[in-house]
């Protein structure tokens, strides 16, 4: 459900400010006002596909200008921004093509932003190993008593990326570096492409298996069966049989489980879906031995060592630790969830159907939580229709910030699909804060998740003028077969607040480099905003604004999101004990090697961490992407989780739409990026509490959560 976040230009920590003192054209925020012919995003170079590669050779060219500049050792302060500028540079082609190659209907398109992606990418590698840009770096940290602490803070970090990058090492070890960095990122894109390709198909026969409100999701097939006699049994014909062909992607797998009354036709649609895409398996193999091999030649037992290290937690003991009291916490709760989950089978099948099987989960506990609670999802979804959820997007930004959501022309070119839209984030008193771009309904060959992608970050171009964010949120909400407006069901509407949330963090930041911009932080803070608004998509007084019934009108009723809230909590301990599990998974993958092989991996954890059978020859894992951009890294969910909820009960519960809240959220934690220490951030924004130290890292508090979930603290 959680959704994946798109952390921009990952590779390449050093990010962008405003420049003086050396030569060059410095591109602003307010080129996306206008409805002049433009390219792709408001860039004038891709207005056609082929764009790409002069898009790249520019950024190639002014980079190797600032790199020029940056050898004559100028100030402290010149060197941070020329630093930075190299970096807005670089990743608006990284992060253009990036989108691009998720979305774009056109194949020529996806081709060449591929291209560009490569070639940046590659270019990035000489970047992070260039001794003379370190060696101004570190010029630029020790003179940091010279720099603002922003700048200052941006120097530091470069210097610990640029070390990170290998550019300690031998030249022959930078290169094997530099060949395993290019080697991750080709899997990781070959890992994502495969998921598009095979997202499994299993065929259905009769047709009478598959309910009538599940038939708008599947592909009516046809076969032939022979028609026997019913005197001799013998064949007097053949006559077409109909059925229907079940597509597997994560979406409408998720409809058939929770509402196939089949129990064969959920387990075969279960396995399936857990099985595919095959080549996946391989693929996830060479991208853990690459990842643990660049590991080690930079001198860490693993890769996850490697990417905790800067974080947070700081370790994976730290991790790992805060993983264990998690389960020992959830662990009760869940049991007694999977207990009457098996009884309520047995009450509905008989006794001798009551094993427990992992495609029972959503069936029985959707029919669980209406039998409960009196919920049709249908019912639910008729109060969110696509176009009053935006609405509520535009209700939570003008309640909190003050700001409005205006809908703004696209000039030609800069769509990518006529679905699209654009919206200025506008302040009255401050002007535009930002743009951002909604790409919301699914189409063939689209990203086929929830993400946020970051066009370009926000900083200073000058002391007057700021380059103001672009983003863009991407999701794959299907149309009502029985109307041309999608209408969500309340976790669509989740991830969407989800998703949000990343949003306004790029949105809202006024970092003075781009390095910070947004969710440009410590990768275990950076899901805290997201998880904090998926609060306000189940909060009544926030619903009753926006939640209106597409064919009356009418405001959603207390009762029925007091119904939603009660089967929300029915289940909660084992959502959460599922994504420990997930996250103890992405540890082990990435921890010491060598490991047994990685299905035994997966069964074992999966009876050590959860009440749920793993079956055999499933590995659900070779469509779980967050292990792309996530690797070792997935923990940060449950971090944001425990922030969210304690930002939430201290700030925000009591009064959620108010303009205090929103200023407090907005001026003590969003606007600062990643220009300040998390910890900071956190504890300024709250209080004292919310984090603790732990053998020489940090972990969140868990009270709040606990006092949410009804759990007892271990």
């Amino acid at each position: 459900m959680l959704s994946l976040l798109r952390r921009s230009c990952p590779k390449l920590r050093f990010k962008p400010g405003y420049i003086f003192g050396y030569p060059g054209p410095i591109t602003t925020g307010r080129q996306y006002a206008f409805s002049t012919a433009t390219g792709l995003y408001g860039f004038d170079h891709l207005k056609t596909p082929k764009g790409f590669r002069r898009f790249v050779d520019d950024a190639i060219e002014r980079s190797g200008e600032l790199v020029a500049y940056i050898s004559g050792m100028p100030s402290s302060a010149e060197i941070i921004r020329a630093m930075d500028e190299i970096s807005n540079t670089v990743c608006s082609v990284i992060d253009s093509a990036e989108l691009c190659r998720q979305t774009h209907p056109d194949r020529e398109f996806v081709e060449e932003a591929i291209k560009a992606s490569i070639r940046a990418n590659e270019y990035l590698h000489y970047l992070n190993t260039n001794h003379t840009l370190y060696n101004a770096v570190i010029k630029a940290e020790q003179e940091g008593n010279l720099l603002t602490d922003e700048a200052h803070r941006v120097a530091h970090y470069l210097r610990l990326d640029f070390e990170r990058s290998g550019i300690h090492l031998s030249a022959e070890k930078v290169d094997r570096v530099n060949r395993l960095s290019i080697e991750i990122s080709q899997l990781c894109r070959q890992f994502n492409q495969n998921i598009v390709n095979d997202p499994g198909t299993v065929d259905i026969f009769p047709a009478s298996h598959m309910p009538r409100n599940l038939h708008h999701l599947l592909k009516p097939i046809y076969r032939s069966t022979s028609v026997v006699s019913k005197d001799s049994w013998r064949p007097r014909g053949t006559m077409n049989e109909k059925g229907f062909r079940i597509t597997t992607d994560p979406h409408t797998l998720s409809c058939v489980l929770q509402g196939a009354p089949n129990d064969e036709v959920r387990k075969m649609a279960y396995i399936k879906g857990n099985s595919v895409p095959h080549a996946n398996l391989g693929v996830l193999d060479q991208l853990i031995a690459s990842r643990h091999e660049l590991a080690q030649i930079m001198g860490y037992r693993s890769y996850a060592e490697f990417t905790v290290k800067p974080n947070m937690a700081s370790s994976p003991e730290v991790v790992m630790s805060f993983l264990l009291e998690m389960s020992k916490m959830v662990k009760p709760s869940a049991d007694e969830e999977f207990k009457k989950i098996r009884d309520f089978k047995r009450e509905k099948c008989g006794q001798q159907y009551g094993d427990l099987e992992p495609w029972d989960e959503a069936y029985y506990t959707a029919m669980m939580k209406s039998s409960a609670y009196d919920l049709d999802s249908s019912v639910v979804a008729s109060y969110f229709p696509l176009p009053q959820c935006i609405k509520g997007l535009k209700v939570l930004v003008e309640s909190l910030f003050g700001a409005t959501f205006h809908s703004i022309p696209l000039a030609p070119g800069e769509s990518w699909h006529p679905d699209v839209l654009k919206m200025s984030l506008h302040h009255p008193k401050e002007g535009d804060l930002g743009y951002l771009y909604l790409d919301l309904y699914s189409r063939k060959g689209k990203y086929p998740g929830c993400a946020h992608f970051a066009i370009k970050g926000g900083r200073m171009v000058s002391e007057t003028e700021y380059q103001l964010p672009v983003v863009a949120l991407v999701c794959n909400f299907s149309a009502s077969h029985n109307s041309s407006t999608a209408r969500l069901n309340h976790w669509e509407l989740e991830t969407l607040f989800h998703e949000f949330g990343h949003a306004l963090h790029s949105l809202l930041s006024r970092t003075v480099y781009q390095h910070f911009s947004g969710t440009r932080v410590a990768l275990d803070l950076a899901e805290a905003p997201s998880n904090l608004f998926e609060y306000y998509s189940w909060d009544y007084r926030v619903l009753k604004t926006f939640a209106k019934h597409y064919s009356t009108g009418e405001s959603i009723p207390e009762k029925l999101v007091e119904s939603m809230q009660g089967a929300r909590k029915m289940f909660a301990a084992t959502e959460l004990q599922r994504q420990i599990f997930y996250a103890v998974i992405d540890q082990t993958f990435f921890g010491e090697q060598p490991t047994p092989p990685r299905s035994s991996i997966v069964a074992d954890l999966k009876r050590q961490y959860t009440s749920w059978k793993h079956v055999d020859g499933t590995h659900w894992e070779a469509r779980f992407n967050h292990l792309l951009n996530y690797g070792a890294g997935y923990y940060s969910y449950l971090y944001a989780k425990c922030f969210a909820a304690t930002i939430w009960q201290k700030l925000c519960q009591e009064d959620p739409l108010s303009l205090t809240t929103g200023t407090a959220l907005r001026t003590k934690f969003l606007q600062h990026g990643g220009a300040k220490e998390p910890s900071h951030l956190l504890s300024g924004l709250v209080g004292d509490g919310i984090l603790r130290n732990f053998n020489g890292g940090m972990v969140p508090d868990i009270s709040c959560l606990c006092n949410e979930m009804k759990l007892e603290k271990v």
